[in-house]
């Protein structure tokens, strides 16, 4: 077999893993920590350092290739893993994934995949460790065909080579006037995400929120470059539901009033409850985007808590429950995975956001652009990191190196 040795590196994300709850239950901040006490298990602080476990492939030729594991900034919260564990899973990849890495095809993707990620003691592998594993199967496939990331998932899911340029995401973290400046500047094509995670940030019903939206808008037009017409998107962390409660319609009766305030741009709006459960979220979001479709407004449901799974993400498309998915990919798991989910958000046509989480590294970002080219989503976010020109950089740099490699191929096929 190709694969005759596994590495393991820790290593550390590019941001820092937050305990939602305590941050959602009012706590306050001192310069960069939050004060008081963790509510999530797993939390040693409300702000930890966010680490990351790097998993290498040693094949025959002694090629080393790489793939990144770690868990999402929220862990633990809505629904999903709890936060990561370096010493857990290093273990579990040393008694379980090495020996079934040592014995598959690795240039067979999915095959592969489907091997090494079967369950252990009758439970699912951890879906960081899927995700780091799965990176690194693909970049070892792409190593021994000779082709990039994004051909082996066409190939494997009988697609057409992509042409065209997915739109870029980029978020602000909690420094938002001086990164929406970037943003703008940047051209970037949907932003700023604005980190609307505290009572502070969203207001009394609202009203904090809807001025930020519209100085966004604003700002746009002052500082941006003549006909740049980005989409804005804004993360309220569930507290639209939390501020103004959890009645459909007046949750969408005060998101058409907000894009109504920003005439002329399309608004994402992510995250604007959370019902408690799965089930819950697709039934209250699915009504939610009806009344928006019915009026006629520019506005559209983006859903994250609640929808982290492949088959959460089926049901929120087979529902309607959001006009775009975000696929958040260490949840999801096997990236061979978030490549499934953005094909079920097109037969369904819902909207296929590639996100993923500021936690993450280079790596993941990068092999997180071959998946979205592949598949075509309607956008991808720039990461890791809370920054806009690292992570705009590195996800920008990666999509234009990858189309200009398959701009070539395609023009040597024609002639």
């Amino acid at each position: 077999m190709q694969i005759k040795d596994v590495l393991l590196a820790p290593g550390s994300g590019a941001f820092f893993y937050d305990d939602q709850a305590a941050i959602r239950a009012g706590t306050s901040q001192d310069g960069f920590i939050y004060l008081g006490e963790p509510l999530t298990p797993g939390f040693t602080s409300i702000r930890v350092p966010a680490s990351s476990l790097s998993i290498g492939l040693v094949l025959v030729d002694d090629t080393v290739v790489w793939g990144d594991m770690m868990s999402v900034q929220y862990s633990g919260a809505g629904g999903r893993n709890p936060l990561f564990d370096i010493k857990q899973i290093s273990d579990l990849s040393a008694r379980v994934m090495v020996p079934r890495l040592l014995g598959v095809d690795a240039s067979r993707y999915l095959d592969a995949c489907a091997k090494v990620f079967e369950p252990f003691e009758q439970e699912r592998l951890p879906l960081a460790l899927e995700y780091g594993v799965s990176q690194a199967l693909l970049r070892a496939a792409a190593y021994l065909q000779r082709a990039t990331m994004a051909e082996i998932v066409c190939a494997e899911f009988d697609l057409p080579l992509p042409t065209c340029r997915v739109p870029i995401y980029c978020q602000s973290g909690d420094a938002r006037e001086i990164n929406v400046d970037k943003m703008i500047l940047k051209a970037v094509d949907v932003l700023p995400h604005g980190l609307i995670n505290s009572r502070q940030k969203f207001g009394v019903n609202g009203q904090t929120f809807m001025e930020f939206v519209k100085w966004v808008a604003a700002r746009t037009r002052e500082i941006g470059r003549p006909n740049y017409q980005p989409v804005l998107h804004f993360d309220v962390y569930g507290w639209i539901g939390q501020e103004i409660g959890l009645e459909p319609r007046r949750i969408a009766d005060f998101i058409c009033r907000v894009a109504e305030s920003v005439p002329g741009f399309t608004l994402n709006v992510e995250s604007p409850a959370d019902f408690g459960s799965t089930q819950a979220q697709i039934e209250n979001y699915a009504e939610i985007v009806s009344i928006l479709d019915d009026r006629g407004s520019s506005a559209r449901i983006v859903v994250d808590e609640r929808c982290n799974t492949l088959e959460d993400i089926r049901l929120f498309a087979e529902a309607k429950g959001a006009h775009l998915v975000q696929i958040k990919t260490p949840d999801v798991g096997s990236i061979a995975d978030t490549a499934r989910a953005v094909l079920i958000c097109k037969q369904n046509q819902v909207g296929a956001y590639v996100g993923g989480s500021c936690t993450e590294t280079d790596l993941s970002a990068q092999a997180s652009v071959h998946i979205s080219v592949a598949t075509q989503a309607a956008m991808m976010l720039a990461k890791p990191g809370m920054g806009v020109d690292e992570a705009f950089s590195i996800v920008g740099n990666e999509q234009n190196r990858l189309l200009a490699i398959l701009n070539r191929r395609a023009t040597k096929n024609v002639g």
